[in-house]
């Protein structure tokens, strides 16, 4: 078993981090793997040709269920976390996506109201709206609507009552995916 804070070696080491999300709060009525597993099954279904952009929101937050007491730099930490074991891309999604929440906050009015009161409070300390050049930056990102799908469903996949696929329907995926 590897040590917290080390990149993931093997899907197996993924699998058993993600699982210890069913013990780690994401909002109050939901755990970090039913958060995990929701958004990826939103991908999933949305994006059926996008394996990696489903993945990475399986393992967006990994980084909370690693660290579950420091939220801080959630998105570049487990980006470190999965980059090696999932590449660059997957890695690329989930170290984007609370820049994509700022970037959705400053572009789309209407978004700052869907956000869960979970959302607004991160949000808030990760720096809220974003300044010219970083918007600049991220616009021009060639993957930026697959940045914005996965933050889009990672704000959606938070209801506690959501029946999805478990944990080992992913098996597959991850190891396809794995190097």
């Amino acid at each position: 078993m590897r040590s917290i804070g080390q990149p993931l070696g093997s899907v197996s080491d993924l699998v058993a981090l993600l699982a210890r999300g069913s013990g780690v709060r994401d909002e109050p009525e939901l755990d970090g793997l039913a958060h995990a597993l929701q958004c990826a099954a939103l991908l999933r279904t949305e994006h059926p040709d996008d394996g990696e952009l489903a993945v990475a929101g399986l393992v967006h937050d990994i980084a909370d269920i690693a660290y579950p007491d420091d939220h801080t730099d959630h998105d570049r930490r487990g980006a470190e976390l999965v980059g090696p074991l999932l590449g660059a891309r997957v890695a690329r999604l989930v170290g984007a996506h609370v820049i994509a929440k700022r970037y959705l906050v400053t572009t789309d009015p209407a978004y700052r109201g869907l956000l869960s009161v979970r959302s607004v409070e991160t949000l808030v300390a990760q720096g809220d709206a974003l300044a010219d050049a970083d918007l600049e930056a991220l616009a021009a990102d060639p993957d930026l609507d697959a940045i914005l799908e996965l933050r889009r469903a990672d704000e959606r996949a938070k209801d506690p009552t959501a029946r999805v696929p478990g944990l080992d329907t992913w098996q597959s995926t991850l190891e396809s995916l794995a190097r």
